[in-house]
């Protein structure tokens, strides 16, 4: 079992990163430190780390007075690590910034988050997306390679998706022996960075684990994706859009069960394997929104009519894969892992958090949270 002291978790205060970070330094095997390393985008979110800041971190400092009281993650400007918590501020495209954070955290460990992430807007912009997701990571390998010269206790671990398989046929599964097929711009960028790692780990010796993951949804989650929009448009009575026939099938995950998977991972995982995590859940688009539907009138003590009637059908988007589906056999016969979230229990979290966090939602939404961060760490 490996011992991790020094974790760089790159795009840290991501959706999935954050839950991740949360989940890690819960876990009492874990005594080690976690360097956060974030660029911050329109996606990254300083709130969903609070807690772990004022827990882990040197101390918080109080937000600003026009801000829904988040507080301020620290960074320790001398370079000694604050506590088992730090935050640091830095884009994986900055080759000499990555490299900085190697020296100067005596990194062992990276877990690898930091990417563009949605299909739509890759297809709208796709250049952003090979530059972080592929040129980053390339960044992240090279600083890995130069600060761990020949070292064998370390482990570059890239999250990666069940998208750089393309879209399955109405039966079947993706494994870890499917072979790549990425059908929109964001897959192909996520293709390209899981065949970097995997090339440096065969030409260099860098200790490597790969893991491809399905749909994630619970708390944290950035607005535009599938879940929380269709939570949030439903709570504040919005129409909800569903693309083309709305039976496009998505496998769904609870992102605390795949922090679990990358922890064993972590753990035990064997060096140039790759595990393919996943819920082992489908659904339809349209069969999840009209669920959504009905859990959120359930919440509300309405008649689910109030809600299915603001689906409206929209245009496709192009490309659009047909469906994923996951395969788990390997990691839960090798790792000993498994889901532990059933679906409705999960969902019904999920739409409970988004109405709790009605303050996290409007600075996520508002744009006030971006100007926060320009004003209190531009140029860190």
């Amino acid at each position: 079992m490996r011992k991790l002291q020094n974790v760089l978790v790159t795009g840290g205060a991501g959706f999935i990163g954050a839950n991740f970070i949360h989940y890690l330094l819960a876990q009492p095997q874990f005594s080690g430190r976690v360097i956060n390393l974030d660029a911050l985008t329109y996606a990254g979110n300083l709130d969903n780390l609070v807690q772990i800041d004022r827990r882990y971190g040197a101390g918080a400092t109080p937000a600003p007075a026009n801000t829904t009281g988040g507080a301020t993650p620290n960074t320790d400007r001398s370079g000694a690590a604050p506590a088992r918590y730090v935050f640091e501020r830095a884009d994986i495209r900055d080759f000499t910034a990555v490299t900085d954070v190697f020296k100067r955290y005596e990194v062992d460990t990276v877990v690898h988050f930091a990417a563009e992430s949605h299909v739509d807007r890759s297809i709208v912009g796709p250049r952003a997306f090979i530059e972080t997701n592929v040129n980053g990571t390339f960044n992240l390998l090279e600083a890995a390679r130069a600060a761990w010269a020949h070292r064998d206790d370390v482990l570059f671990h890239h999250v990666s998706t069940d998208e750089v398989f393309g879209s399955l046929g109405a039966e079947g599964a993706f494994s870890e022996e499917t072979p790549y097929d990425p059908k929109s711009p964001y897959s192909a960028s996520k293709a390209s960075s899981d065949h970097l790692v995997r090339a440096h780990g065969h030409t260099f010796g860098l200790p490597f684990t790969i893991s491809n993951c399905s749909n994630n949804y619970g708390p944290y989650q950035f607005p535009e994706k599938m879940v929380p929009l269709m939570i949030l448009n439903a709570l504040e009575r919005k129409d909800l859009p569903v693309y083309g026939d709305g039976r496009n099938v998505r496998d769904w995950l609870y992102v605390e069960d795949h922090s679990a998977a990358i922890w064993t991972v972590l753990q035990r995982g064997a060096t140039g394997e790759t595990y393919l995590v996943g819920g082992e859940n489908e659904w339809e688009n349209i069969r999840l929104v009209r669920a959504i539907c009905e859990k959120v009138a359930a919440a509300l003590g309405e008649p689910p009519q109030r809600y299915t009637q603001l689906i409206r059908f929209v245009k496709d988007r192009p490309g659009h894969d047909q469906r994923y589906a996951v395969n788990c056999g390997k990691i839960k016969r090798e790792l000993g892992w498994h889901q532990r979230h059933e679906f409705s229990s999960g969902l019904d979290s999920t739409i409970a958090w988004y109405r709790d966090n009605p303050e996290w939602v409007q600075r996520v939404r508002s744009g006030a949270y971006k100007d926060w961060i320009e004003a209190n760490y531009a140029g860190r």
